[in-house]
């Protein structure tokens, strides 16, 4: 629990800092389409922090289940809002990674699945 917490704590701020980087650095270098799909990237990362808070520290998750759901939020945000990040800050082009994006919001559901289904257990 306390290394899911840890990441999370740097996902939190990595969130932070790259909101506030993409409000003042990257506010004019890109275009009103880029900039909210960064936003995007920064506001589901934040989403999936506050969830990853609250499943590291509700004691009705067994351990697995704790672990199970952290792991698709930590890769989900990795795939997801790390792809925008490459293709909006990045530079990247869309057409090499375009798969990445989806996939990071399929562990996204996923997760959200698990711990429904680890609520239903309850």
């Amino acid at each position: 629990m306390k290394k899911n917490l840890s990441i999370t704590a740097i996902l939190g701020m990595l969130a932070i800092v790259l909101g506030a980087f993409g409000a003042h650095a990257l506010k004019e270098k890109l275009g009103a389409d880029a900039l909210l799909s960064y936003e995007t990237g920064v506001r589901y990362q934040m989403y999936h922090v506050f969830a990853l808070l609250f499943v590291n520290t509700y004691s009705g998750f067994s351990s697995k289940g704790r672990q199970t759901i952290s792991w698709l939020f930590f890769l989900g945000i990795l795939l997801f809002s790390g792809s925008i990040y490459a293709i909006t800050a990045g530079g990247v082009d869309p057409k090499l990674i375009w798969f990445i994006t989806p996939l990071g919001g399929l562990l996204f559901i996923i997760g959200w699945l698990v711990m429904f289904f680890n609520f239903l257990k309850k």
